[in-house]
Formats: C-alpha cells, sequence, structure tokens
C-alpha cells in the first residue's frame, strides 16, 4: 500500500530519527499484543507515520506484513476502527488514567491527564466504526 502524496524527510538526520521511532514503536506495538496493558495499535500507527516520512521499504513491510498489516489497514484506508477496539482503546486508557490520577497527588497533573484522556476519547468517538463483518478484534 503505497502512501498518498507525503515525502519523505530531506534531512537524514530526521529522517534516522523518524526511523528509530519507527523501529521502537514496531516493537512496542507487538509487545503489546502479548501484554493487554499496552496498546498495540497506537503502536502501529505511529510506526506507519514515521516510516511514510523516513522509509518507503519499511511503510511498505509494516502496512503488507501478513500478521502487524491487519491492524493498521482498515484505519488507514479509512473504512474505521472496529467498536471492539474502541471500546479496549477507551476502556484501558482511562483505567490507567484513573489510577495514575489516584497515584499522582500534584493537581495540574491531575488536570491534564483527565483532560487529554477526554480529548482522546473524543477523538476514538468521532471515528468511523468498522462494520461487525470486518471487525478483526484488534486492540
Amino acid at each position: 500500500m503505497a502512501h498518498r502524496d507525503i515525502q519523505q524527510h530531506r534531512n537524514p538526520l530526521v529522517r534516522s530519527a523518524l526511523l528509530a521511532a519507527g523501529w521502537l514503536a514496531v516493537a512496542l506495538g507487538v509487545i503489546g499484543i502479548f501484554l493487554p496493558v499496552l496498546p498495540t495499535t497506537p503502536f502501529l500507527l505511529l510506526a506507519a507515520a514515521c516510516f511514510v516520512r523516513s522509509s518507503q521499504r519499511f511503510y511498505d513491510w509494516l502496512v503488507g506484513h501478513p500478521h502487524l498489516g491487519p491492524w493498521l489497514r482498515d484505519y488507514l484506508e479509512g473504512n474505521g476502527i472496529p467498536l471492539k477496539g474502541k471500546a479496549y482503546a477507551i476502556a484501558t486508557m482511562w483505567i490507567s488514567i484513573g489510577i495514575s490520577c489516584w497515584l499522582v497527588p500534584l493537581f495540574w497533573a491531575r488536570v491534564g491527564m483527565l483532560l487529554s484522556a477526554t480529548l482522546v476519547s473524543l477523538y476514538i468517538l468521532r471515528q468511523k466504526t468498522l462494520p461487525v463483518s470486518n471487525d478483526t478484534g484488534t486492540k
């Protein structure tokens, strides 16, 4: 799957940093497949975003990968996010933010976390929901 009209960054140092960040995100995404508290799809989307600006080859590899690609393709193609994926993302985010707010005594930090969680929840809810027939059960 080729990316649309996005140019690789001209600066080789920036490209290298994006490539490193992309591989770190892939590693975290793969760990997230096995570790329930670590989300998979956001890390793989981050990796795709880094690769699209740094390496066409790695972007194509990630999106076309037989096991990792399906976590990304529906979203990247504009088909939406599975309902289970939306529910999982929002639930795990609010649980972790709730625990963090309980552990962090700083009022401004709590406000920041709650505001961030609210905005991310709204973003996720506003995304198109993938029809159940295409639901791959991604998280």
